[in-house]
């Protein structure tokens, strides 16, 4: 039920949503009325706000966790890269697609090949409604082979559907393998404050090192704060979301 429920809340927090909603109220009123003049300001202002690069970024940078150099991270056991950046629903099924979070995996390969970590876990069922077939963490697993890691550096948890399964199962999985003691997290920026107090929560301390950036440096060009953009609409619906569902967490105590 939790599952479901979040993603309903993923859908009302769509500011495109918002946007057809104000635009269906405008519509339904009277032509001649107040009430339609205020469905289209409203309409108008979420259109402003919500294509505004600008704002978007600088929300996003005070959001996201700052960026970590490979030299600070402590070597540590194993890395944990939390799924949630593969493409199930693509043809044909002879490949591994991955979306715009990709560099969570490069990022944790990269501590591998650092000699930062000496494991690799992958954390992640499948976040689809429906079941399908496979998981990511085996597609993910699959590219780690092909990137030369050896299998008997890889661990899989296949099991979770959200962050906090991703810590519940990590740590079932991690009893099985006392050797493993420290961990190193990683997950997008946006959403590692929310991974490493899933895992703090059920005990197991983890070193963040957070990937997935969706912001860009601050610029005064006229450009970046005045010209509209579709694409933060995209990124003011995952702001919403990530700070949604940590509220929601840190009230049901999960982080």
């Amino acid at each position: 039920m939790f599952f479901l429920l979040s993603k309903l809340l993923d859908f009302i927090l769509l500011p495109a949503v918002w946007l057809v909603a104000l635009l269906l109220g405008a519509w339904l009123a009277r032509p001649d009325g107040r009430a339609r003049r205020r469905w289209l300001g409203a309409a108008l202002l979420v259109a402003l706000i919500g294509t505004n690069n600008a704002l978007v970024n600088e929300a996003l940078l005070a959001w996201e966790v700052p960026a970590v150099p490979l030299a600070a991270v402590a070597p540590a056991d194993a890395a944990v890269l939390l799924t949630g950046i593969g493409i199930g629903n693509k043809s044909p099924h002879d490949r591994v697609y991955l979306s715009q979070g990709a560099d969570r995996l490069t990022n944790a390969l990269w501590l591998y090949r650092a000699g930062r970590v000496r494991r690799l876990i992958i954390s992640g069922g499948s976040g689809a409604v429906l079941r399908t077939q496979g998981t990511e963490a085996g597609n993910l697993r699959t590219l780690f082979l092909l990137a030369g890691v050896p299998d008997s550096a890889i661990l899989l948890e296949q099991r979770s559907r959200n962050t906090r399964e991703n810590a519940q199962f990590t740590k079932e999985l991690l009893a099985q393998h006392p050797d493993i003691k420290s961990l190193v997290l990683v997950t997008s920026a946006f959403h590692e404050r929310r991974a490493v107090g899933c895992f703090a929560r059920v005990g197991l301390a983890a070193q963040p090192f957070p990937a997935d950036f969706r912001t860009t440096d601050r610029s005064w060009t006229p450009d970046y704060w005045l010209v509209p953009d579709a694409e933060a609409l995209v990124r003011w619906s995952l702001l919403l979301h990530e700070l949604a569902g940590w509220l929601v967490y840190k009230v049901a105590g999960y982080c």
